[in-house]
């Protein structure tokens, strides 16, 4: 969708961004053209900004803040501060289509390719076996035979999902020497098409996979693979898309790795699949519920590592965030197609 040409090119646009930028980053805002009003507000609820301020409001930055429809008449964009959008659309606001939404994606790639082959490493080299040693105070007699390393150079990565974050992990994966197959949704046109992408990172033409699998053929891709990593949004298609019947077309060395969303693996199947020894390990960043309930296996399972959905946080996120909403606006004030528009027949 291109965004509207109706409008005057001199008529201002009220900016309303619901995060706690700093003075600095509203500036560099407020810096792109003088059509730009921006206005920041930090608030805990949508109902406290006042009905006067949400009928001028044309632009939208937030994270799963919206109004009620009949309170912002104006708004025609809505830039998110986070990739996943599930929340969002849900809202009642977001029924209208004349209102794009747009995402963060592609600035978390780089650190959750990063964790991807932090947790890698860590499974080829043994380290949660090393650590358990460690709180012991002794090594086994057969310690060289037990912690026997995995050659990455070795292995077949698979992803699941080639989206920014697949496309930065297959970079990485390329410079250890892996093999990397990715399931994609239109394995004919592998390139990203309007994806933000930090540069000098991630695989935008679509040419570091070594091969490309449809949905229909994830249980053929996952048989070669020694870790999986699942990428996917959360989407009705997506729920449980790692089931028992996926999870048997696994080796059992295999190490399944998640940082996309809880919702796409079957949890009670991947804990049955761990403790039988029917795979090897899994790392999970991403869970149905979370926080991570106490009672859940997931916590005391030596086969796995867990963390609480931090693979894609970093210390300059708001900057990263608010250089996509400036090259967004740029966009916009120039009437061309933005990045990372929400496809609503996808739900991503």
């Amino acid at each position: 969708m291109i965004p509207n040409k109706d409008k005057g090119t001199q008529e201002p646009l009220n900016v309303l961004v619901l995060m706690d930028f700093n003075d600095a980053l509203i500036d560099k805002l407020k810096a792109l053209s003088p059509r730009l009003r921006v206005t920041r507000k930090n608030v805990k609820s949508a109902s406290e900004i006042p009905d006067d301020t949400w009928k001028t409001v044309d632009i939208l930055y937030t994270t799963w803040l919206v109004p009620e429809p009949d309170r912002a008449p104006r708004l025609r964009w809505i830039q998110t501060h986070f990739a996943g959008v599930d929340k969002l659309m849900a809202q009642p606001l977001l029924s209208s289509e004349d209102i794009m939404v747009t995402t963060t994606s592609g600035i978390h790639a780089p650190n959750m390719a990063e964790y991807t082959f932090a947790m890698m490493l860590a499974f080829a080299h043994k380290l949660p076996i090393m650590f358990h040693l460690q709180q012991k105070s002794e090594w086994p007699d057969n310690r060289h035979e037990l912690l026997l390393p995995r050659d990455l150079r070795a292995s077949t990565l698979g992803i699941v999902g080639y989206g920014s974050i697949g496309r930065a992990t297959a970079r990485l994966a390329q410079g250890f020497g892996m093999q990397v197959l990715a399931t994609k949704r239109d394995v004919m046109h592998p390139a990203a098409r309007n994806e933000y992408t930090v540069p000098d990172t991630g695989d935008p033409e679509g040419v570091m996979a070594n091969r490309l699998y449809p949905p229909e053929a994830l249980k053929s891709m996952l048989a070669e693979c020694d870790f999986v990593q699942v990428t996917v949004p959360a989407t009705p298609a997506n729920f449980h898309l790692i089931n028992a019947d996926v999870l048997t077309a696994m080796k059992k060395t295999a190490v399944l790795i998640s940082v996309g969303r809880g919702e796409a693996i079957d949890e009670q199947a991947l804990i049955h699949a761990l403790q039988s020894g029917q795979i090897g390990g899994a790392a999970l960043d991403v869970f149905e519920q979370e926080p991570l309930p106490a009672t859940s296996p997931f916590w005391k399972m030596d086969n796995v590592i867990i963390s609480p959905h931090v693979s894609g946080n970093n210390d300059h996120y708001n900057e990263s965030a608010a250089d996509v909403f400036a090259q967004n606006l740029e966009r916009y004030l120039a009437h061309e197609e933005l990045l990372n528009q929400v496809d609503r027949k996808r739900g991503y």
